[in-house]
């Protein structure tokens, strides 16, 4: 989220200075380094569908959106698709619903029987199945790693400072109503004409050193890569079992599953402890249930990262704090945030520059349905 926004500074003409912040340039816990960079357009709300859109079409045309750079690489999405699979005439609801939305909003989603579903993808159990719901049209696998290091490299090459620290205090006028500085861990203070909250899981302890209460927390998301004794023959979609374990196409015999306990509470920022239980108890059983040839597969890795929950509404948090004016946050993605980054980076940058949105209008994410508790419920988390 910080690189894009200072990436789209860049090219939207910013004439000021730029300082991006990280606590660790290794990224060895970041939320980027742990996702499974995966992008989706099965939305419960429209404007999270344009958001993927905008992702979609930004990473296929990379290049020439970075000016030609002939250094950026040609990407793709590697479209098998997500499909969600229903086993309640409750979800299968929702699942009709949504698609409706998606469809309004131009995303080719369609709905699939338990036949269907055994049709296009034989290796499926699909017994207890009532519908499923799939799109194949810029749905599935990118590398946002590189999207990431790209943004990063041409934002230091136009004059983007990067400075590996970290926030401990931030300062306000005597008014309360703008900051003026931030201090830094090893002592220095820096002076701040807007300030831009994009500290991931930590958003929470970001926001309440200048005195603002914020409903993120870091939830942890436990991620496995495994072998298959038995390959399927097909691309596997990103699967949602009704059990909430997804599990998906890596290639060449090898899928990447993913999952967390039922118990879901938030989580100290340091803790990345793997529930090796978890695999043993509850992934495995729900995965070789649905893909019988997956009774016989081995695990290669496995890692933990965090979740930036929004515990409101599982919906991104944007624009100018309410009181504090040039206090903007960028929090909240709930873990759609690598996906989202390219219209949020943009949304922001054209906030900061313009004062207003001048593409997607993303006033609906603003600070002050947090303050007045009012939701805008995202239906569609994993």
């Amino acid at each position: 989220m910080g690189s894009s926004t200072a990436w789209f500074l860049t090219e939207q003409g910013f004439d000021g200075r730029i300082l991006v912040l990280d606590r660790d340039m290794s990224y060895e816990t970041a939320s980027t380094t742990h996702t499974n960079s995966c992008m989706r357009q099965q939305f419960s709300t429209g404007l999270n569908v344009r958001i993927s859109q905008f992702a979609a079409d930004f990473v296929k045309n990379i290049r020439d959106r970075m000016g030609g750079d002939m250094r950026v690489p040609e990407l793709g999405i590697h479209n098998f698709g997500y499909l969600y699979l229903a086993d309640t005439e409750g979800f299968a609801n929702t699942l009709r619903n949504n698609c409706v939305v998606q469809h309004n909003a131009g995303a080719a989603t369609q709905l699939m029987s338990a036949r269907d579903i055994k049709d296009a993808y034989p290796f499926y159990n699909v017994d207890d199945i009532l519908l499923g719901s799939i799109n194949t049209v810029d749905e599935g696998y990118w590398d946002g790693h590189a999207v990431f290091q790209w943004w990063r490299r041409q934002a230091r090459e136009r004059g983007v400072e990067y400075v590996q620290n970290e926030v401990v205090a931030i300062d306000k006028n005597t008014a309360g109503t703008r900051v003026e500085s931030v201090t830094l861990q090893t002592g220095e203070i820096v002076a701040c004409g807007q300030v831009v909250n994009a500290s991931g899981p930590r958003a929470a302890k970001t926001a309440s050193m200048a005195g603002i209460s914020l409903p993120v927390e870091p939830r942890k998301r436990h991620t496995w890569v495994f072998k298959a004794e038995q390959p399927l023959e097909r691309d596997l979609p990103l699967t949602i079992d009704p059990s909430g374990v997804h599990f998906r196409e890596i290639g060449g015999g090898t899928y990447q599953a993913g999952g967390h306990s039922t118990v879901d509470p938030a989580v100290a920022h340091d803790d990345f402890a793997m529930d090796h239980s978890l695999w043993e108890s509850h992934v495995w059983p729900t995965i070789a249930t649905r893909i019988p040839q997956f009774e016989a597969i081995k695990v290669i890795s496995e890692w933990t990262g965090h979740y930036a929950m929004n515990t409101l509404d599982h919906n991104a948090i944007t624009g100018p704090h309410t009181e504090i004016e040039n206090f903007l946050f960028l929090n909240g993605f709930s873990g759609h945030g690598l996906q989202q980054s390219p219209a949020m980076g943009r949304a922001t940058a054209e906030w900061l520059v313009h004062g207003e949105y001048r593409s997607l209008d993303l006033s609906t994410f603003h600070f002050e349905r947090i303050l007045a508790n009012q939701p805008i419920a995202e239906g569609a988390v994993i």
